[in-house]
């Protein structure tokens, strides 16, 4: 970690003391866990669950998921009793720890458009591997080699991007896929949960793909009581403010948070 880094880190949770309760706002997948082709067995890196389990038994954290993922798939992936606020659908859908549901739409006649799309995509999902999402259709080329990506991608776009013009929807590239959705995005999404904070919050958002820059953008203008950081193994041009090795330093990232809560009062 480069010095800077260091000084933003020690800045941030020196803010602690004269703050309230924290936000901590996390990506799951390359963020909490590798990615997987078959998502349903990405579970969380070892010693994840438990550092966030100490945290959370704390009481003192207010904790959340904002993921590309439907909202419900995380509690079962990431095993945490009580489970946590999910942001689902890149910050559409909202997912209460209690099982209440939000979810914002486009327009009736956009969504009467979006649904022939994912009719016409069930029936040819064009070489790649289509995702049929509450608001929206994903198109994935993750692991193809480069020539049929590039044509899945050329075919994907041909379909997406006059649609992208309705009213309510937008195109959202992220790594390996491309995806035509309704909702807030992520940065909405941690806007939203900001709003319903104290203006001192300190608050950090950990995120790795393109998707979640929007987010990183939302907590960086937050000055020394934001942090954002940039989960990866190699370092990309982005908008957050620090990188961390996954897992290594997500995990002392969460141990510091956790001993910095112990020692303010």
């Amino acid at each position: 970690m480069t010095p800077e880094a260091q000084e933003k880190l020690d800045r941030f949770f020196a803010g602690f003391a004269a703050a309230g309760r924290p936000v901590l706002l996390l990506d799951y997948d390359g963020t909490l866990s590798a990615f997987r082709v078959d998502r349903f067995t990405a579970h969380p890196y070892a010693g994840v669950r438990e550092a966030l389990t100490r945290i959370q038994r704390q009481g003192r954290t207010r904790m959340a998921v904002i993921t590309g993922r439907p909202a419900n798939e995380i509690a079962p992936l990431l095993g945490l009793d009580p489970p946590l606020e999910v942001w689902g659908l890149h910050g559409a859908e909202r997912l209460y720890p209690d099982g209440r549901r939000e979810l914002e739409q486009a327009p009736a006649t956009t969504e009467a458009r979006l649904e022939e799309l994912k009719q016409q995509l069930r029936r040819d999902a064009l070489g790649g591997l289509f995702e049929d999402k509450a608001n929206g259709a994903v198109m994935h080329w993750r692991g193809k080699p480069r020539k049929t990506a590039e044509r899945i991608k050329r075919r994907t776009l041909d379909l997406f991007e006059p649609l992208a013009k309705l009213e309510g929807l937008e195109l959202l590239d992220f790594e390996f896929g491309v995806e035509l959705r309704a909702g807030r995005d992520k940065g909405g999404a941690a806007a939203a949960i900001l709003s319903e904070e104290s203006p001192d919050t300190p608050a950090a958002f950990l995120g790795d793909d393109l998707s979640d820059e929007a987010a990183f953008r939302v907590i960086r203008a937050l000055g020394a009581r934001g942090l954002s950081a940039l989960v990866r193994t190699s370092l990309r041009q982005t908008e957050a403010e620090v990188w961390f090795h996954p897992p290594g330093e997500v995990l002392m990232f969460f141990q510091r948070w956790a001993k910095t809560l112990e020692t303010v009062r």
